[in-house]
């Protein structure tokens, strides 16, 4: 079956074991782009998810790498493995954030001979409750009538109050990229979160070293749920709270967050 790759970055070195990074909704790659400039000494990789940045639209992958029916995150994890080994890279460090996480999980669970080392950044491995459920089912209605308009709200949910109230470059920033998103990317990737499993089991056997992170303000992806995940992939995984940062830890401090990244490559490299 031919695929229909995602859009694909490299940053840093072009040899050794990549350190892949995927985004939170509803931005885009670029939300690293932070990150990625305090690791200039490692192999980078970023991807677009489906319908969002340079990559192809949803349907359009889920043609091309899935049977899945419908929107579902197993289309982006499946997108994701089919792009990295058409590349080359059958082995690689995966660390996701937000939606992000949600895709390294199904990863663990469909691709887990790719995962050398895994991070999940404030996300988290439950299934949505009824009422989150239904909140994205009906913001993924509303794209389809205002587009990015639909998350524009989002803005004030994702990022802590420390940055809210004392850094409103990276409030302009956030709220900049987020008026970017397609329609379409929003519609689907709303959807598919709201249809995705309980991905606890799948970190149980992992048997690789783990990074759960977490912003101290992020009041989606909780601290219990961190402690979680990071139990479930047992003694070798490191829980990081960063200080006066929200859902977008990364955004809002790229300094701590590459530093733990760094540590998670390290740990295989």
């Amino acid at each position: 079956m031919s695929t229909a790759p995602l859009a694909l970055h490299r940053h840093g070195p072009a040899n050794g074991l990549p350190l892949v990074l995927l985004h939170g909704f509803p931005l885009d790659s670029r939300m690293w782009d932070d990150v990625v400039a305090q690791l200039p000494d490692l192999p980078v990789l970023t991807l677009d998810a489906p319908g969002f940045g340079s990559s192809p639209a949803p349907d359009d992958v889920a043609a091309a790498v899935s049977r899945e029916p419908g929107p579902a995150l197993e289309t982006y994890a499946d997108a994701v493995a089919a792009t990295l080994r058409g590349q080359g890279v059958d082995r690689a460090v995966v660390a996701g954030l937000s939606m992000g996480g949600y895709v390294t999980l199904a990863l663990a669970e469909r691709h887990r001979g790719l995962l050398a080392a895994v991070g999940l950044l404030d996300t988290r491995a439950d299934a949505d409750g009824d009422d989150a459920r239904a909140g994205r089912l009906r913001m993924a209605e509303e794209a389809g009538r205002s587009g990015a308009a639909a998350v524009a709200g989002m803005v004030d949910v994702v990022l802590g109050e420390t940055t809210r109230a004392e850094r409103p470059e990276v409030v302009d920033r956030v709220r900049a990229w987020a008026a970017q998103a397609s329609p379409v990317g929003i519609t689907w990737a709303q959807r598919a979160m709201a249809a995705r499993p309980t991905r606890v089991a799948a970190l149980e056997d992992l048997e690789v070293p783990g990074l759960v992170l977490r912003g101290a303000e992020d009041v989606t992806s909780t601290q219990e749920a961190a402690e979680t995940m990071a139990r479930a992939l047992g003694g070798e995984a490191e829980l990081v709270v960063v200080p006066r940062a929200g859902h977008m830890s990364a955004v809002e401090d790229p300094a701590a967050v590459a530093q733990a990244l760094r540590r998670l490559h390290a740990s295989v490299a």
